[in-house]
């Protein structure tokens, strides 16, 4: 390493700086995913196996989506960087750097799922005003001590250089965050989102104060802002519901466009829903419980004349990923849902605004598309969604699960102290008849169930518990479904079709002081 390879560091970290910079500014003509850093993100995501992506979404959980962005600018400083490094000696190695990295970029703004032609202009202009800047900082640097014999006009030089390099990351700054503020503020629909008025539900009352026994800390129904969120949006989608259109097609007798204000006409039912993500490891958060209104999907299929021969409703998001239902499901009789509403008020804006599916007894990955903007009634062995091409299963039902919510795990207790063991269990569409609960190798004891409207929701059960010693002590849980079956006792990860497993928790207790 010589003299000048820390300026060539510095004039690459700053080149780079200014891609981002100025593809955020171009991005706020065109649209959020197309910012360059969103852009390569949604790439990634499609470049990474789906072997690495679990370990990476078990390990970070909900926080997958900021970690990969911030690996991806982490990544961008040190390949800029070494840009620099080469172009303070070669200016057109340098510019070959630039040129590959841009190239790179504009890739995955084009393999990006529900990418368009023109994602890839922000990407394209920042490319070449990062060049542009490499190329004058490097001119800039010229004469910099250390590589060339000392002169008068070095003082000179380095000030030009300083005030140069100050300008242009400054520049960076400014650009990269206006720009993503004036994304935000063009692209944002929340306030057409708190203008919509939901259409009134028909039929039964959905209202089941019963259902919350009130012990495990947590509610029945989860708020809106406390439901779990798993998907691959870096970006949520911003659906103006003024354009929005569902599209319904393939294997029916008639295609339905519909829009908006004709989905808000048709009949609407409120149910309560338990929504799971196949992800959910045992005694997982990735379940979560509300009260959807929306119009029955099945209805809408009727009336395109599904196909007898169509086993999968391929279920497309804004943002081009897809979800396969199996046909049969939705089409027997359950209450899958075209939502529009959630919890009382329209879909907030990252669980799907305007409009997702909601089809109980199914995990998310099949059947929960956010943001949906095309049905199309297909086979399983003519097309595939997005996660079975990863090797999850097509077509699995959720498995039988419980959860004990308190005491958490770690939780200090008294001997003698009355303590609420609590939890929740669910299998939707099927129901949970028992939960029962072991301390340590005991006697299984049966659990208080509290009443649910339906077999589509999670059932809270409570037991009180009263230690008669000291020293840790397990807690386990299981369930038996609405049909006699038991929850399934052996350990099996999540891949491809759902965790198995009795979830367990372990408490200190303490003598009484």
């Amino acid at each position: 390493m010589n003299s000048r390879t820390p300026i060539g560091w510095l004039i690459g970290v700053i080149s780079a700086a200014i891609a981002i910079g100025v593809g955020e500014l171009v991005a706020v003509y065109y649209r959020t995913a197309a910012a360059p850093v969103i852009a390569v993100g949604n790439g990634v995501i499609v470049l990474t196996p789906e072997s690495w992506k679990r370990p990476a979404i078990s390990s970070a959980g909900t926080d997958d989506k900021p970690l990969l962005i911030l690996g991806i600018l982490i990544a961008l400083a040190i390949f800029g960087a070494a840009i620099g490094a080469l172009a303070i000696n070669n200016v057109w190695a340098g510019l070959a750097g630039v040129a590959v990295l841009g190239g790179f970029g504009v890739f995955c703004a084009v393999i990006a799922k529900g990418s368009r032609g023109t994602d890839v202009v922000p990407t394209i202009i920042g490319t070449l005003v990062s060049a542009a800047v490499l190329v004058l900082l490097v001119r800039l640097a010229e004469n910099w001590p250390g590589t060339e014999p000392a002169h008068a006009a070095n003082a000179t030089d380095r000030r030009a250089f300083v005030l140069g390099a100050v300008a242009t990351a400054a520049f960076a700054a400014v650009a990269g965050f206006g720009g993503r503020a004036a994304q935000h503020a063009r692209f944002d629909i929340s306030g057409k989102r708190r203008g919509i008025k939901l259409p009134t539900a028909s039929g039964e009352s959905a209202n089941q104060p019963a259902a919350d026994l009130g012990r495990s800390g947590k509610p029945w129904a989860t708020p809106n802002g406390d439901f779990y969120r798993i998907d691959t949006a870096l970006t949520v989608p911003q659906v103006d519901p003024d354009n929005w259109k569902l599209r319904i097609h393939g294997m029916v007798d008639r295609e339905i466009t519909l829009t908006y204000d004709e989905l808000k006409a048709r009949p609407m039912i409120d149910r309560w829903i338990t929504l799971c993500c196949v992800s959910n490891p045992v005694g997982g958060p990735l379940v979560s419980n509300a009260l959807f209104r929306g119009t029955l999907l099945a209805d809408l299929m009727r009336e395109a004349g599904l196909s007898p021969h169509a086993d999968q409703l391929l279920l497309g998001s804004y943002d081009g990923y897809t979800f396969g239902a199996p046909a049969a499901v939705v089409m027997d009789g359950r209450d899958a849902l075209l939502a529009i509403g959630m919890n009382g008020e329209p879909l907030p804006i990252e669980h799907g605004f305007p409009a997702r599916t909601v089809v109980p007894g199914l995990y998310g990955y099949v059947s929960a598309c956010k943001w949906i903007v095309d049905i199309e009634a297909t086979t399983f062995a003519a097309e595939q969604a997005y996660w079975v091409q990863g090797g999850w299963a097509p077509a699995p039902t959720i498995e039988l699960a419980s959860r004990i919510d308190t005491p958490r795990n770690g939780a200090n207790v008294q001997v003698g102290q009355s303590v609420a063991v609590a939890g929740v269990a669910w299998d939707q569409h099927v129901g949970v008849s028992r939960v029962e609960v072991q301390v340590e190798d005991g006697a299984w004891q049966r659990a208080v169930l509290a009443a649910v409207p339906s077999t589509d929701t999670w059932r809270q059960w409570y037991l009180p518990w009263t230690p008669d010693r000291s020293g840790t002590v397990t807690l386990r849980v299981r369930a038996t479904d609405a049909r006699g079956r038991p929850q399934v006792e052996s350990n099996h990860s999540p891949f491809p079709a759902g965790a198995t497993g009795l979830h367990h928790v372990t408490v200190e207790v303490a003598d009484a002081s």
